[in-house]
């Protein structure tokens, strides 16, 4: 399991976007990624720094994302400087005609530690449709396959939005039956071509995480809800009540129960920490361009990873601090005696109402009216 992590001084997880070329056209894609690569990517080199900061900086995780990083040709390389810089390595390859059985045997031997394959419907028809491209499930379908051949754990993750709510129960038994070791639950936050794609009310995303806890409660894998931390909140809650406790506390903030934030057991996978990963609390992105953001769907730059050292702008741009202060966060948000345990998405608030410390508009949840000790 990663070590433990002081967000304050380092992120949980980095991710660099390596690039923003992909084949395919993916209706909810944050970047709007094209078939060519930009020529202002980061070079291989710059590529390295950006590893070794990484790592300096004490974050255990980083994942090469995209567009779809295997359009990158020192993919393989990137992945073992990483291995070298002592991180654990993830990567996310597209199911386009780059994705092949050599491929996935590449990226083992290279030491990739997790790779991740996008799967929204539990439906061929359905998937293919979202992801823009004919035969998108069979080649993730094959894709699993091949992981599975050469033993490299894998990922699923799984967009929610509108469109896919509806299929959530369904593609959550689909899951199970595919030998994963993670499942990451992503709920839309509207970028991008995501702008264009039906959204979901709060009281929908409580339903939702009913589904998502039965399944985190039942299965041996790990569940990790993205840009929903207003989970943690309600699987807090049924953990309150189911030991007899008020589910709406009032007075001292809410902390997560115990046995929620460890490491083996059942109950483990609400998180790998006590407090949740949020846009700049715990996390960092870097762009293909090298722009530093709290997160890819909240993409205020702080500097360049071409100027800024990633150590100084995450312990020392004023966005990430003010993003890490949860006394700095209004209307419900602020007031929410479980403020430190979710703190809502910074990206939606962002993204739906154009301020990054407003109240999550996806979460139901009335605080009792009074802030937090």
């Amino acid at each position: 399991m990663p070590r433990p992590v002081d967000f304050a001084v380092s992120p949980f997880l980095v991710i660099w976007e390596t690039t923003q070329a992909c084949a395919l056209a993916c209706r909810h894609c944050r970047a709007s990624a094209r078939p060519e690569r930009d020529p202002e990517e980061l070079t291989t080199e710059e590529g390295r720094e950006v590893i070794r900061q990484v790592a300096a900086m004490g974050t255990p995780i980083l994942v090469l994302s995209g567009g779809d990083p295997v359009n990158r040709p020192d993919l393989l390389d990137l992945i073992r400087y990483g291995k070298e810089q002592g991180l654990r390595m993830a990567t996310i390859p597209a199911a386009s005609d780059c994705l092949t059985h050599a491929l996935v045997r590449d990226l083992k031997t290279a030491g990739l530690d997790q790779m991740a394959l996008s799967l929204d419907f539990p439906r061929p028809e359905l998937h293919d449709a979202f992801r823009g491209v004919p035969g998108a499930f069979e080649k993730t379908m094959k894709a699993v396959a091949w992981a599975h051949e050469e033993e490299l754990p894998l990922q699923i993750n799984t967009t929610v939005c509108g469109d896919t709510a509806p299929y959530l129960e369904e593609m959550a038994g689909f899951v199970k039956g595919l030998g994963i070791v993670f499942w990451e639950v992503f709920f839309l936050v509207p970028m991008g071509r995501g702008v264009l794609l039906k959204g979901l009310s709060a009281s929908e995303c409580e339903g939702l995480f009913e589904t998502i806890y039965r399944v985190q409660r039942d299965s041996p894998f790990i569940v990790k809800v993205t840009e929903a931390p207003h989970y943690r909140r309600h699987v807090a809650q049924r953990e309150l009540r189911e030991a007899g406790r008020p589910a709406r506390p009032s007075g001292a903030a809410v902390q997560m129960p115990g046995r929620l934030t460890q490491s083996e057991g059942p109950g483990h996978t609400v998180g790998l920490a006590p407090r949740g990963v949020n846009s700049g609390n715990g996390f960092l992105f870097v762009s293909h361009r090298g722009e530093i953001f709290p997160s890819g769907f909240l993409p205020i730059p702080v500097g360049s990873v071409r100027e800024t050292p990633l150590a100084d702008a995450y312990r020392g741009a004023g966005l990430f601090r003010a993003l890490r202060t949860p006394e700095l966060l209004k209307g419900r948000c602020g007031r929410c005696e479980f403020r430190e345990i979710c703190g809502g998405s910074r990206s939606r608030a962002f993204g739906l109402t154009g301020d990054a410390f407003e109240t999550d508009p996806w979460c139901s949840y009335e605080p009792l009216g009074q802030t937090p000790a």
